[in-house]
């Protein structure tokens, strides 16, 4: 039964930072430190240049200071020394919502995207927080009893949640939960009384079971972004068709059609031992006024997705990041942020 007194909210409304870690030498990053490094240096260039503020978890704070030490806005950047196992704070970060009338973070287990990685301390990230007085004690909600990550749930802050068949029901997660059981659990923890299934759509290296984020994503003005494919010779082609078709018959909680948007299939990218890695577009990172859109180096491509991303958002700015570090990790811009919301974090940080 919907909890009306629960609103989980949207990623486009009013914030106050974005959470990041920075990789370090005890992360799957080691082997290519430096590069990952420069495009961190990137992304946070371009976040607190626009007046973004972000919340950097950093193993040596000395080190990550110092690696940060250009900025035209330094004042807008906040590091908090922290064990962590992965980068990817979209999936341990809290989810937050609004319950009668109080602002709430809830904490949902992370055991690795369904056990494949090591997640013990990232799985304690929020705990942490909350002891630091980064996260406000009195709204901090231990929900660890239940696994969701924040890349595999997208909402509209009005009720609708989209997410994923492959993600949500996988038996490593919640004990391969029915999507009815999960409705009910959705419903009483997130508020949400409407749960889009999308049960098509997988991105070749994806680790995640298809993370709603890699695939699709809803915005303002009943409008969900996509990720398509044209070329019939791709992989991918007949299982984003597929998607395509069952977004079609998506209807919002009036009974009305959504407005589709096409995003591009970046040109496939591969890792050294030839394996393709899941690069997409729709791993952008709303704020405030600016969308953050990962790019891969593809001129064409990434022309046209930022374009494509400027429909749904056209009173915001769109800037692109090369995120191909990133993808090598099989994650991208999306992954390694998590929004945290006005009122949700400690005001004095800033």
């Amino acid at each position: 039964m919907f909890k009306q007194h629960i609103r989980f909210l949207a990623e486009w409304e009013a914030q106050s930072a974005i959470l990041m870690a920075l990789p370090h030498d005890m992360t799957d990053w080691n082997y290519m430190l430096p590069e990952v490094e420069q495009c961190y240096i990137e992304i946070i260039t371009a976040l607190t240049d626009r007046n973004v503020n972000v919340i950097l978890l950093c193993k040596d704070q000395e080190y990550c200071l110092n690696l940060f030490s250009n900025l035209k806005n330094p004042d807008r950047l906040q590091t908090v020394q922290m064990d962590f196992n992965d980068t990817w704070t979209r999936d341990y970060g809290h989810l937050a919502v609004v319950r009668m009338e109080r602002n709430r973070c809830l904490d949902f287990g992370f055991n690795g995207w369904g056990l494949k990685f090591a997640a013990d301390k990232d799985n304690l990230v929020n705990l942490r927080l909350r002891d630091k007085f980064v996260i406000l004690p009195d709204q901090y909600r231990n929900e660890r009893d239940f696994i969701l990550e924040g890349g595999s749930v997208e909402t509209d802050g009005k009720g609708t949640l989209l997410t994923t068949t492959r993600c949500l029901t996988s038996p490593n997660r919640n004990g391969g939960k029915s999507k009815e059981e999960l409705n009910t659990i959705l419903a009483e923890r997130l508020g949400v009384n409407h749960v889009l299934w999308l049960d098509y759509g997988a991105l070749a290296g994806d680790d995640t079971d298809s993370h709603i984020d890699t695939l699709a994503r809803l915005a303002p003005d009943n409008t969900i972004l996509f990720t398509g494919c044209r070329n019939v010779d791709d992989e991918h082609f007949e299982e984003l068709l597929k998607m395509r078709a069952q977004l079609t018959l998506f209807r919002n909680q009036e009974g009305e059609p959504y407005n589709l948007i096409e995003l591009p299939l970046p040109d496939p990218i591969y890792d050294d031992a030839g394996d393709r890695l899941p690069a997409t577009y729709a791993n952008f990172l709303v704020t405030d006024k600016v969308v953050f859109m990962p790019v891969y180096g593809q001129p064409a491509n990434d022309t046209l997705a930022m374009q494509t991303v400027r429909i749904a958002y056209p009173e915001h700015e769109v800037v692109g990041i090369d995120c191909r570090p990133l993808i090598k990790q099989h994650g991208s811009l999306h992954c390694a942020t998590m929004q945290l919301h006005k009122g949700f974090i400690n005001d004095a940080l800033f």
